[in-house]
């Protein structure tokens, strides 16, 4: 029996969503931190306070002390939130809460950044800022939170709404 072509496309279309709906849900799988309200923008090019983020692979931290920004810029539990340059237009976003201490035990650990790696002190676990925050050693199994950024060649604008 040979199949039409609308039996044919209906197919392509169901094998298509069959791929593309687990992995558009797989992030908020291993999204373990809280959501929390974030909305800033960082003026890389005017604003002394950013100026180390002019160059690709610096980091920057915000918290909620940063340009009175307050708990929009605070990441999760006040912890903070990393900025990373990854080349000239592309900036990553991270929250400092370590997702692996977060999972186990409920516990809201500031990982620190060792140049391109940011490691909790808790757990051990070494996360790779320029690769989307991805683990590379240690018993974590999640990567860091991250948070959406657009850059428009001045301004940074981070949030997760």
């Amino acid at each position: 029996m040979k199949m039409s072509t609308a039996g044919r496309i209906g197919s392509l279309v169901l094998a298509t969503l069959s791929v593309i709906l687990p992995l558009s849900c797989e992030r908020n799988d291993n999204d373990v931190i809280p959501d929390t309200y974030t909305s800033f923008t960082m003026d890389i090019t005017g604003d002394i306070l950013f100026r180390d983020l002019n160059a690709i692979g610096n980091h920057y931290i915000v918290t909620y002390q940063t340009n009175n920004w307050g708990d929009r810029a605070g990441g999760y539990q006040r912890n903070g939130i990393i900025i990373y340059r990854a080349t000239d237009d592309q900036f990553y976003a991270y929250d400092r809460t370590c997702p692996h201490d977060y999972a186990v035990n409920g516990t809201n650990i500031k990982v620190n950044v060792d140049f391109i790696q940011a490691v909790c002190p808790e757990c051990g676990t070494s996360y790779s800022l320029p690769t989307g925050g991805v683990v590379i050693s240690g018993p974590g199994k999640y990567p860091l939170k991250n948070y959406r950024t657009t850059f428009d060649g001045r301004y940074l604008i981070v949030e997760n709404y």
